[in-house]
């Protein structure tokens, strides 16, 4: 283990980042009154900072796409995650500022369609932009087809996002230390369809059938739509350091 805060006898800065408003000002008001400077809420800025608070999921979104490389405290942001509810962000920035606290880490994908790139930290998403509607998608992983089905769409989710929507589409929840990922299909077609762990390293995506247009989402933000035969390519990503006070939730 080792201190978020810096050795130094200036008070550590601390980036709070996040989309959630009040809760983002709540925390910022809090970590000044413990003589911390909390950095503009943008996540490419926090570079400097000694940890950064990013409250919600799509402020990890952005930590990721900007490859940040500090310590990550998240709240309000699920387990898989590790991260602390809202209500007690302030006690365990508080942990973070004054004590060692273990760490983890999060991998996430690095999201390639042609030359556009994207990073998700819980799960990439195809599914048909009607709602209702079937398409048909394909699944390799490390140069071999996984499977080939019909449904609404696919979900391949990282490890911590395996405790959210993806779990919720019945894959297995995986440990959040393993280069692995979970697909499973969003309603399909066949009863008798399966779910996969694959390895992150090499997961392809492609639709099979011109039937109506399909959205790629990436950490449910949208990021365009996918033609047929056209490859999502996902490899490993930037990989977050979180830290862990007391207050986190556990990893299962």
């Amino acid at each position: 283990m080792e201190s978020a805060a810096r050795d130094s006898d200036e008070p550590p800065t601390v980036g709070v980042v996040g989309t959630q408003e009040e809760t983002v000002e709540r925390i910022r008001t809090a970590v000044s009154k413990a003589n911390a400077v909390p950095l503009a809420g943008d996540a490419a800025s926090v570079g400097d900072a000694a940890f950064v608070v990013a409250v919600g999921e799509r402020a990890l979104g952005d930590l990721a796409t900007a490859a940040v490389d500090v310590p990550v405290l998240p709240v309000a942001a699920g387990g898989g995650v590790r991260s602390v509810a809202a209500d007690a962000a302030t006690t365990a920035i508080r942990a973070v500022l004054e004590d060692d606290v273990p760490r983890t880490t999060r991998r996430g994908f690095a999201v390639h369609v042609g030359d556009e790139r994207h990073d998700a930290v819980f799960d990439v998403t195809l599914v048909t932009t009607e709602p209702a509607r079937i398409s048909e998608y394909r699944v390799a992983a490390d140069g071999d087809e996984v499977s080939q089905f019909r449904a609404d769409g696919v979900v391949v989710a990282t490890p911590a996002g395996t405790h959210g929507y993806a779990r919720a589409a019945g894959a297995p929840v995986v440990a959040g230390g393993t280069a692995v990922a979970t697909v499973v299909p969003i309603a399909p077609f066949a009863i008798d369809t399966d779910h996969w762990v694959v390895s992150q390293e090499d997961v392809v995506l492609s639709v099979e059938r011109d039937e109506g247009s399909v959205s790629l989402l990436v950490d449910d933000r949208p990021a365009g739509t996918v033609d047929p035969a056209v490859p999502v390519r996902l490899s490993p990503g930037h990989e977050l350091k979180i830290l862990c006070p007391p207050q986190s939730e556990p990893p299962w």
